[in-house]
C-alpha cells in the first residue's frame, strides 16, 4: 500500500510506502490527513489505522518535479493502448516524426504504438502514412501522473489530487 504526501500547504508532493507515512508521524514529521478505512498497522500489543494520507507539519521547498521519460511511462501516459488503432497487444514505442528523419525521443514525439502499426508507420509520419493519431502526444505534469498514470487509484487521495490543477 501506498500514502499521499502532503507539504504543509496541503500541496501534494509525493507517495511512499504507508510503513514510511506511518514512521514520518511516530517521528512528529507529519500527521495522519487520512487513512485507509478499516486497515490497521499492528506491533506486538498495539494496532495503528493506516495512513492513506500524511501532512507533513513544516513546509519544505520541492524543485520542480518532473516525470522521467521512460518507455514504462510513456505507455501509462497513452492507456497501454495503441494511439493509431487502439489495441493492447504487442506494444512498443513510435516517434511520430521518425528518428531517421531527426526526430527526437520526447514526451511530444513518443507514442505507444502496436508492431503492426509501427511497421506500416515505417519512418513516415502518421499523415503520410495514412495513420491518425487518437490522442495528441504530451508531457504530463507531476500531479498529473499521480492523478491519472500511477496507478495508484486510491479514494481517500482524491479529495488532494482535486485541489491542484
Amino acid at each position: 500500500m501506498r500514502a499521499l504526501i502532503l507539504n504543509f500547504d496541503f500541496s501534494p508532493i509525493s507517495v511512499c510506502t504507508v510503513e514510511k507515512a506511518f514512521l514520518l508521524i511516530y517521528l512528529e514529521k507529519a500527521e495522519q490527513v487520512q487513512f485507509f478505512d478499516g486497515r490497521q498497522l499492528r506491533t506486538v500489543t498495539t494496532a495503528f489505522q493506516m495512513p492513506a494520507v500524511v501532512r507533513l507539519l513544516r513546509y519544505v521547498k520541492i524543485p520542480y518535479k518532473t516525470i522521467e521519460l521512460t518507455r514504462s511511462n510513456v505507455f501509462k501516459r497513452d492507456g497501454f493502448e495503441c494511439q493509431y488503432c487502439g489495441s493492447v497487444r504487442d506494444l512498443t514505442l513510435d516517434h511520430v516524426f521518425p528518428r531517421s528523419r531527426g526526430g527526437r525521443s520526447s514526451w511530444k514525439n513518443l507514442v505507444t504504438a502496436c508492431k503492426p502499426c509501427n511497421a506500416k508507420k515505417g519512418d513516415y509520419t502518421p499523415e503520410e502514412a495514412g495513420l491518425d493519431l487518437h490522442t495528441k502526444p504530451f508531457k504530463p505534469s507531476y500531479i498529473m501522473f499521480l492523478k491519472h498514470f500511477s496507478g495508484f487509484d486510491f479514494v481517500e487521495w482524491v479529495p488532494y489530487l482535486q485541489m491542484t490543477g
